[in-house]
């Protein structure tokens, strides 16, 4: 075990019981011309968190634990993308128009890929998810039933929208959340402050923050 001294208090973390999630970090989010860029969106804002991200992953990776990626994409026949999805918002493209890194936000494109920079090994797991949250319509809850882990760390974009819907979902199910601060962001700062201020308000009612060092550093020790 190990002490990170996190908001709104100390987080004991379990090393062996732990797993890394890093919510979206996709081309079409935090590349130019891509869907984050099509609603009118400033992508350099995403694209900055790259390297802490690629810090905390490499972290995992050394101790030899979990490290698992989530994608945002939809079937090409948009079967599994609700129609009030799909015409929500007034982007110049949709999801499935072709853009380009291919159609927008469809499972096999170029742009639904993760980034070079985060790009996952050989062996962990990716999982595409056609909502915000990462377990719905998804295998998220039997892979990490089946791994034995109970505490989650979580990366990725956008704070707001799928990172806290996700953590909101893990921690319903009982696991303790721990979002990494400089490794994820919003496409509005102000959203990405008031996301971290609702976790962890009322004695981390949805989960802990804390900054990418300080998890490195406990996974270290």
């Amino acid at each position: 075990m190990a002490i990170i001294k996190a908001r709104p208090f100390d987080f004991t973390l379990v090393p062996d019981k732990t797993a890394l999630v890093v919510i979206d970090m996709q081309r079409d989010f935090i590349e130019p011309g891509g869907f984050g860029a099509t609603l009118g969106n400033d992508v350099t804002l995403l694209e900055a968190i790259i390297p802490a991200t690629a810090r905390l992953i490499d972290g995992f990776r050394r101790a030899g634990l979990t490290v698992i990626h989530t994608r945002e994409c939809h079937a090409p026949d948009l079967s599994d993308c609700p129609p009030a999805k799909l015409s929500r918002g007034r982007p110049s493209l949709r999801i499935g128009d072709p853009g380009p890194m291919g159609r927008i936000l469809i499972a096999g494109e170029d742009g639904a890929d993760i980034v070079a920079a985060l790009y996952p090994l050989p062996g962990e797991t990716v999982i595409d998810k056609p909502g915000k949250g990462a377990f719905y319509a998804t295998p998220l809850g039997e892979i990490l039933r089946e791994k034995g882990i109970a505490q989650l760390v979580f990366a990725g974009v956008t704070t707001e929208v799928c990172v806290q819907t996700t953590m909101r979902e893990a921690n319903d199910r009982g696991y303790e959340c721990l979002l990494a601060t400089d490794a994820t962001e919003s496409y509005f700062p102000e959203f990405k402050k008031a996301a971290i201020d609702m976790i962890t308000a009322q004695g981390a009612i949805v989960g802990w923050a804390a900054t990418v060092d300080q998890i490195v550093e406990a996974l270290d020790a």
